[in-house]
């Protein structure tokens, strides 16, 4: 008998849907024609033993019990699943061939695999346990999923990685949160100091950045701005570039900060000849951007509707396990696998049947046009998030869904338009001994930005693209123009914004701008950042449910208790350098480049560390805590899986043991 072991019951029904009928449904699985059976996990069956567990000594919170090291990890059931873990230890003891279908990342992987490892299989079963990936839940995917059923132990790695980070989160958390509160009491503060990898970093970002714009000096700066004109009668604007002799009235961004020197530019170049020294014109195109990932959905959808990350996560599970409109969404991924290029037609047909928009967009897309989004070399386990055959069920989507819809299926029919071609131009002038320059970008053919709304098709990433103007003049070295006269624009520096939902999600994307040990940065530039695209969203909700951040508005802040807080901490707690470099050697793990062990070595020496500065700090330290507004802690939400470890408050603690690597 073949048991598949899905990681929730909407993924058994799935399955189930793409098998052979009649099937028989039973409590807790669905029996096949021919005897095999499906059953299911309920997100995590099992999680890490209490501290008490270990020793009943660790039910009162004491700092000499500092640092809790398990020697042999252990797994406790959860309470309320416990009936259906008591149907799988059934079914994997009579099954002859298991089959891993957990969600196509490494916290799915574990998931099945720690509920396997626990009911004690044989060897010879567990070696020859299948994994079954599915990245789309609609019935001709997960029959195409089926036939093409891989080794269990090809993820071996990929398991050790997220066993890695469930008990590194455990140790890290439960320890020092135990610390930092046991000392806070000290202190007369009441509540609980929860430390977490990701969340105190996090933390850290905004506190930081609260302080930089407080901090903000405002500067006035200068520009001078050339109103030419050609012999054709043609006028444009060229900018002023300040020579090395004006260095000594510039700041460190080449801003001039003299309004007497700009005043001389601007009268100097008055009814003067303005020669061109450099004229280019460039065509060039822009490829559509890629398909999304969880992140970059969440950043966009912050952006264009103001959504937190939490609200597209949830509407992005409901589009998936609900509606079957789109594939597997908590995926890091934003390339797609060559054979996916086939089912262009069969999704492109059913997006002109979707929505008024949606329509016309799939109408004139070219299922021919293969772009760069088709890379296998670039595809793991899971791909980007892409809409499915079912895309014609859009118009009853509810109004949050078709928002969130409608941004991953217009990234998608990006796909299939040609790029973008403009034409980049730049000319360079010499106007009474100074230089000026003027960019242009003229649209020749919009390609997949005709997908965009009207508004988002012009550049909007700063200020220099600001500056470009649609269309310059065809000139040549050599030719002479003449300057009207310069125009002065006061300008006042800005203090960096606030966070905002996308902001803040970009910044922990992109975590390397944030790092301040140069080798670490460079190791990061191109790896996943603080947390996963999975757990980004439950991290920001646990700071705001802990009354560590607050909103004003779109922005997002630290409140007084959390910036005392992460005043109170060791830069190492507070900026991303050491839980970013954990989630590059835990992506080096799922790769098989470098061991659990190993990782786990330097982890716990680097705990005892940490937990030394937390029993040296000076209780004044801590003294003056901000009350919490509301309950500083709260247990784990129910019902949903794969949040963020988050450190255990009960009542225990643990010895000084050097674990193993036992599961």
């Amino acid at each position: 008998m073949i048991l598949y072991i899905a990681e929730k019951p909407s993924l058994a029904r799935a399955i189930a849907a793409a098998l052979p009928t009649p099937q028989k449904k039973e409590d807790g699985c669905i029996w096949l024609p021919n005897g095999d059976c499906i059953s299911w996990c309920i997100g995590h069956l099992l999680e890490q033993a209490e501290p008490h567990q270990y020793d009943p000594l660790y039910k009162s919170w004491n700092l000499d019990h500092l640092p809790i090291i398990p020697t042999d990890w252990q797994w406790q059931e959860k309470a309320n699943t416990k009936k259906q873990l008591g149907v799988l230890k059934k079914l994997i003891k009579k099954a002859s061939h298991l089959v891993n279908a957990g969600d196509p990342d490494r916290e799915g992987q574990l998931l099945v695999d720690e509920v396997i490892h626990f009911t004690k299989v044989s060897k010879e079963k567990l070696q020859n346990t299948q994994r079954l990936l599915i990245n789309d839940l609609t019935p001709a995917a997960v029959k195409k999923a089926l036939n093409h059923l891989r080794p269990n132990s090809e993820f071996a790695a990929l398991s050790r990685s997220a066993l890695a980070r469930a008990r590194a989160d455990w140790l890290f958390g439960l320890n020092l949160t135990r610390a930092y509160t046991i000392r806070g009491r000290e202190a007369g503060y009441q509540g609980v100091l929860s430390i977490g990898r990701v969340q105190t970093p996090v933390l850290g970002l905004v506190a930081a950045r609260d302080k930089e714009r407080e901090h903000f000096i405002p500067k006035d700066y200068f520009q001078v701005w050339a109103q030419l004109e050609t012999n054709q009668n043609i006028r444009f604007q060229a900018k002023w570039l300040p020579s090395d002799a004006c260095k000594p009235y510039m700041d460190e961004e080449n801003r001039v900060l003299n309004r007497a020197l700009a005043v001389n530019v601007a009268t100097r170049i008055a009814n003067q000849t303005a020669n061109v020294i450099e004229a280019s014109y460039k065509q060039k195109k822009q490829a559509p951007p890629l398909p999304y990932n969880l992140s970059s959905l969440q950043i966009d959808a912050a952006k264009i509707f103001s959504l937190t990350a939490q609200q597209v996560l949830d509407t992005c599970q409901s589009l998936y396990e609900r509606h079957q409109m789109i594939t597997y969404p908590r995926s890091d991924c934003r390339y797609l696998p060559s054979l996916q290029h086939k089912d262009a037609k069969s999704i492109l047909n059913a997006l002109s049947k979707a929505t008024t928009d949606l329509e016309q967009g799939a109408n004139n897309a070219n299922p021919a046009i293969r772009s760069k989004a088709w890379n296998d070399k670039q595809v793991t386990a899971h791909h980007a998030i892409i809409p499915t055959s079912q895309a014609h069920k859009a118009a009853a989507l509810g109004k949050m869904e078709s928002q969130i819809f409608g941004l991953i299926a217009r990234q998608y029919l990006m796909q299939f338009y040609p790029d973008y071609d403009f034409l980049a131009s730049y000319i360079k002038l010499d106007i009474a001994g100074g230089q000026f320059e003027s960019r242009g970008n003229t649209p020749m053919s919009l390609g997949w930005r005709a997908l965009l709304p009207q508004k988002s098709r012009q550049d909007n990433k700063g200020e220099q693209n600001n500056e470009e103007q649609n269309e310059l003049p065809k000139l040549q070295k050599g030719d002479s123009l003449w300057c009207h006269e310069g125009i002065i624009h006061d300008k006042v520096t800005t203090p960096p914004a606030a966070f905002t939902d996308a902001s803040l999600l970009a910044a922990m994307t992109g975590i390397s701008r944030f790092v301040t040990d140069k080798n670490i940065k460079a190791i990061l530039k191109d790896t996943d950042g603080l947390g996963t695209d999975a757990t980004r969203a439950s991290i920001i909700e646990l700071l705001f449910m802990r009354g560590f951040l607050i909103r004003k508005g779109k922005q997002i802040h630290a409140s007084e208790t959390g910036r005392a807080f992460a005043d109170c901490l060791p830069s190492q707690l507070v900026t991303p350098d050491m839980t970013a470099q954990w989630e590059s050697t835990l992506n080096a793990i799922s790769i098989g480049e470098t061991s659990y062990q190993s990782f786990m070595t330097h982890l716990e020496s680097n705990l005892i560390e940490l937990l030394d500065a937390s029993k040296s700090l000076s209780s004044t330290s801590l003294k003056h805590l901000p009350a919490p507004a509301k309950k500083a802690f709260s247990k784990r939400t129910t019902g949903k899986r794969k949040s963020t470890s988050k450190p255990s408050t009960s009542t225990t603690k643990t010895r000084v043991k050097r674990p193993t690597a036992k599961s």
